[in-house]
């Protein structure tokens, strides 16, 4: 660990800059962006409310003011933390409660607002820079490569968008950055209480997120090639204590104590699985290539251009072109340790996704989110690759000042940009609410939607809405009783939001065509203009 002594004191001076930019990216703007969707139906949960129960007390044919669907963003009176759980277990048992109950806590302690809700994960995100710190410095013995690897993470636009996101994310890398410390901790010095504190990080990440599952896939694998390469190696076989036996009681140990949360998934709700079911849709290899593209290089540099522009793919090729020679340089110079651990780390839940979608159909692996088991590991190969040379080769330093301003640039650029690709289906709600908020006293028409949809961006527009908006929540079972307490020559500009079917063709038989309002995005309809 000499390396210290390579570090100039300018260097030193760029790192914590570098760091101190990525918490302040963590915390500015909170509220900035919309509220999506995901968000909205994770809120209403940690609130103690079931989606269910939100749509059989709003859809009632009655008109209300926007604010008002705020109301299941607050705790539920009388609830409590168990109620939050139940309603996990009713509704989404795929999703596991710890940080559901955590954010129960803080949202009765903190407060209930957007920035009050997105500072949790903001400050949980925190803590992923010395865990990241302190296994690249395991990994690698090295005090550089642990340092680079903190900056990756800290300026990453990938995590600070996240990190900005009222879901389970920030806390899923944590525990993956302190499981994969631990394991190699336990490895190295073979006592039993760190294999106990291992098995506490691997449980604790099973309750945060079931995706948690491949990051233990990837440890196995790298146990499992450790312990044959110790067979294969007779000086080391006699020398070290064996590793495998550890391992698999911890893993056996974990296994148990999530028994009664993969009984809660087995005995869940009809809804668990049902919401991801789009995720199983077919889609062909270019498709799926596109988007490793943009999530792989999202962790260096990420501008929202669009999917299908060209120049997005242009100005991020190169990024992907940097982490497959991380990745070469790792394989052929590195320490059979570190290479092996990042090589299962990545690829091994990469393909636990990839492999799928491309043999049986589906876009697992297209979901940026649902990579970041591989992402640590790339992180630190690129963090390995700039250690060894950033000091020595005047062109390294050169694209190390290109990475930090390719971050710090999407950093910038996202943190004033009201919605993101990671919105989703919320995706165009800041330009919805703003064409409603120029009307004179609106009055939004609109249904459930398919799966729930419309129920979680009318909460999530409530938050950009005037107070003067008003709301029309159509029961789908009762959709003429609903539209016949409109009266146009009370209401100076009624509309319809993202129709259905049915919705679409009563409004049409009692008022007649409906034009889209542009942009067509907003899903907006008008009925009425005065």
């Amino acid at each position: 660990m000499q390396d210290t002594n390579r570090m100039s004191g300018t260097f030193r001076v760029v790192i914590a800059i570098a760091i101190s930019l990525g918490i302040f990216f963590r915390f500015f703007h909170l509220d900035h962006k919309v509220y999506w969707f995901d968000e909205v139906y994770s809120t209403t949960r940690i609130a103690g409310y079931s989606i269910e129960d939100v749509r059989q007390s709003l859809f009632q044919n009655q008109i209300i003011p926007a604010p008002t669907l705020q109301t299941y963003q607050q705790p539920k009176p009388d609830s409590t933390l168990v109620d939050t759980i139940d309603v996990l277990i009713q509704e989404d048992a795929k999703h596991p409660p710890l940080y559901y109950g955590v954010a129960n806590l803080w949202m009765r302690q903190v407060g209930h607002s957007i920035t009050a809700s997105r500072a949790l994960p903001a400050l949980i995100s925190v803590i992923t820079l010395p865990l990241m710190f302190a296994l690249g410095l395991e990994l690698f013995s090295s005090y550089m490569v642990a340092y680079l690897a903190t900056v990756l993470i800290a300026l990453s636009p990938f995590d600070i968008l996240f990190a900005q996101t009222v879901r389970q994310y920030s806390l899923l890398t944590a525990f993956i950055l302190a499981s994969s410390w631990l394991l190699l901790r336990a490895m190295r010095l073979r006592r039993w209480r760190d294999w106990g504190w291992y098995t506490l990080a691997c449980f604790l990440g099973l309750y945060t997120h079931l995706f948690f599952g491949l990051t233990l896939l990837g440890q196995g694998m790298y146990v499992v090639s450790q312990h044959i390469s110790r067979l294969t190696n007779p000086e080391s076989f006699h020398r070290k204590s064996p590793i495998l036996l550890p391992y698999l009681l911890s893993t056996v140990g974990t296994i148990a104590l999530y028994v009664p949360w993969i009984v809660a998934l087995l005995t869940g709700g009809d809804r668990t699985f049902q919401s991801s079911g789009w995720t199983h849709s077919s889609a062909d290899f270019v498709y799926l290539l596109k988007f490793w593209i943009l999530s792989f290089s999202s962790l260096f540099f990420d501008l929202d251009m669009g999917f299908d522009h060209p120049i997005t793919y242009l100005l991020r090729l190169p990024f992907i072109v940097l982490v497959l020679v991380a990745l070469w340089q790792l394989w052929s110079h590195s320490s059979g340790v570190a290479s092996r651990f990042i090589w299962t780390s990545i690829f091994i839940p990469f393909l636990a996704l990839a492999l799928p979608d491309l043999i049986f159909g589906g876009r697992r692996s297209a979901i940026t989110r649902y990579l970041i088991c591989s992402f640590p590991g790339i992180q630190l190969a690129v963090a390995y690759l700039l250690g060894k040379y950033l000091l020595k080769r005047r062109i390294w330093q050169g694209i190390w000042a290109v990475m930090l301003t390719a971050s710090i640039t999407s950093c910038v650029v996202s943190a004033y940009s009201p919605t993101w690709w990671s919105k989703g289906v919320s995706y165009a709600n800041a330009k919805t609410a703003a064409v409603l908020n120029r009307l004179d006293a609106p009055l939004l028409i609109s249904d459930l939607g398919q799966n729930y949809l419309n129920q979680g961006n009318l909460i999530s527009l409530s938050y950009r809405l005037d107070a003067d908006v008003k709301l029309l929540p159509i029961d789908k079972d009762a959709i003429a009783t609903g539209l016949a307490a409109v009266q146009l020559h009370e209401n100076k500009n009624v509309l319809l939001y993202q129709p259905s079917a049915d919705l679409r063709r009563q409004a049409e038989a009692k008022w007649g065509p409906l034009p889209l309002i542009d942009p067509p995005e907003t899903g907006l309809w008008r009925i009425s203009e005065q």
